[in-house]
C-alpha cells in the first residue's frame, strides 16, 4: 500500500523516557501515554509545519470553541509488533478517509495525507519501544483534531489542532457483556452526526450506557431513533448477528459508523464463505430468534475491543440467554483478523502497512 508521507516534521526527542516505569502486563486501556505526541495547528486557512515533542499539557483559551461548540472529531486505530520487531500499522487509509469525512460533517478543515500519515509512521517509529510483541500487545493510536480558535460566537472556529497520542495497550473489554436493546435512547438520528467520529456522539452515550450499568449491564444495543425498531450499534462497537448460520449486521448509513473492524471482518467472512448479509436487522426479528434457538450469537466489533462477544439481551423487561458455541464466528473471525494484524499469516488483502 503506498501512502504519501513526508518528512518535513520538526522532531524534539523527550530528554527521558517514561517506559520503565509501566507494567505492560496490567494496563488500563487508554491511561498510559508514550513520551512524545504530534502536533499541527491550522492556521490563516494553511496547515503549519507538524511538530513532535515531548508529552506534556498545553494551555489553550477558555474560549476556545471546541469548549463551547464541541467542534472535536477523533480516530481509533493500533500498532503492531511481530516476531521479528517490525512494526506494523493496519488500514490507515480508512482512518485517514474516515477522519476527512468527519471534519467535513463538522465544517472543519480536512487533514493532508502527508501530514496524518507521516505523522503516524513518524511518531510510532520514534516510539517503538512502546509496542510490545505477543497477541493482545498493541499501541492504541489516537489522532483527533479540536477547535483552538477564540471567540463564543457560534460559528465553525477558524484556527484547529490536530493531534495524535500514544497508548500501550491490552484487552479493552473483560468479563462476559450482557447488553440492554434500547427502547427510548438513540445515539443517532437522520441528518444528524453519527457517521463521524465526533465526540460529541460519545458524551451522548454516557447516561443511557449509566443506567444500563446500574441494571447490570455492560453495553447497549442502539435502536433508530424514530421507530426503536432496527438494531444499529453496540456501545461504541459495530454490531452482528448470527442466525442459524448466517451472519447479519447493518449497512453503514448516516447513524452507522463506518467501522475499520467491522468491513474487515466482513471481508474475511465473504473469502472464507461465512455466509454475511448487509441489511437492516429488525429488534422483533431477533427476539423471535432467540425465543425458537436459531439465535446463536451476538457480537460487537470495534478498533479497541476487536470483537467483543455479547452473552444474553435484554428487552422490554425479558432477559435472554446466548448458547455458548465452541469455535463460534466470533472465536473465529476474531483469530483470523488478529493474526493478519500481527503479521502470524499471510495478508492476502494487503492491509497491513510497515513502519
Amino acid at each position: 500500500m503506498m501512502l504519501k508521507t513526508t518528512n518535513e516534521i520538526d522532531i524534539v526527542r523527550a530528554s527521558s523516557t517514561k517506559i520503565n516505569e509501566v507494567d505492560f502486563e496490567n494496563l488500563a486501556f487508554g491511561n498510559t501515554f508514550t513520551d512524545h505526541m504530534l502536533i499541527c495547528d491550522f492556521r490563516e486557512g494553511k496547515w503549519n509545519k507538524p511538530i513532535i515533542k515531548p508529552y506534556e499539557p498545553f494551555l489553550i483559551d477558555p474560549s476556545a470553541k471546541v469548549f463551547h461548540y464541541g467542534q472535536a472529531i477523533f480516530e481509533g486505530m493500533k500498532a503492531y509488533k511481530d516476531e521479528n520487531d517490525d512494526v506494523w500499522l493496519f488500514r490507515p487509509d480508512q482512518n485517514l478517509e474516515r477522519f476527512n469525512k468527519s471534519a467535513v460533517r463538522m465544517a472543519m478543515p480536512e487533514v493532508p495525507e502527508e501530514i496524518f500519515i507521516g505523522g503516524l509512521k513518524t511518531i510510532v517509529d520514534l516510539d517503538r519501544n512502546w509496542v510490545k510483541k505477543g497477541l493482545g500487545n498493541t499501541l492504541y493510536i489516537r489522532p483527533f483534531m479540536i477547535a483552538i480558535g477564540s471567540g463564543v460566537i457560534a460559528q465553525p472556529s477558524s484556527q484547529y489542532r490536530f493531534m495524535i497520542i500514544l497508548s500501550p495497550a491490552r484487552s479493552y473489554y473483560s468479563g462476559e457483556v450482557k447488553v440492554i436493546i434500547a427502547e427510548h435512547y438513540s445515539r443517532a438520528a437522520n441528518g444528524g452526526i453519527g457517521a463521524a467520529k465526533a465526540a460529541g456522539n460519545y458524551s451522548a452515550q454516557f447516561y443511557p450506557q449509566k443506567l444500563a450499568q446500574e441494571k447490570g449491564f455492560q453495553q447497549i444495543i442502539w435502536t433508530d431513533d424514530a421507530t426503536h425498531t432496527k438494531l444499529e450499534e453496540a456501545g461504541t462497537m459495530n454490531v452482528f448477528f448470527r442466525i442459524n448460520d448466517t451472519l447479519y449486521t447493518a449497512p453503514v448509513s448516516e447513524r452507522i459508523l463506518d467501522g475499520v473492524t467491522r468491513k474487515s471482518l466482513i471481508a474475511i467472512a465473504k473469502r472464507d464463505d461465512i455466509e454475511i448479509v448487509e441489511r437492516t436487522v429488525l429488534v422483533d426479528e431477533i427476539v423471535n430468534a432467540a425465543k425458537d434457538g436459531s439465535l446463536k450469537e451476538i457480537f460487537g466489533a470495534g478498533t479497541a475491543a476487536v470483537v467483543s462477544p455479547i452473552v444474553g439481551f435484554q428487552f422490554k423487561g425479558d432477559y435472554y440467554e446466548l448458547p455458548k458455541i465452541e469455535n463460534s464466528f466470533a472465536i473465529q473471525l476474531k483469530d483470523k483478523l488478529t493474526k493478519i494484524q500481527y503479521k502470524l499469516t499471510e495478508d492476502t488483502f494487503g492491509w497491513s502497512v510497515k513502519i
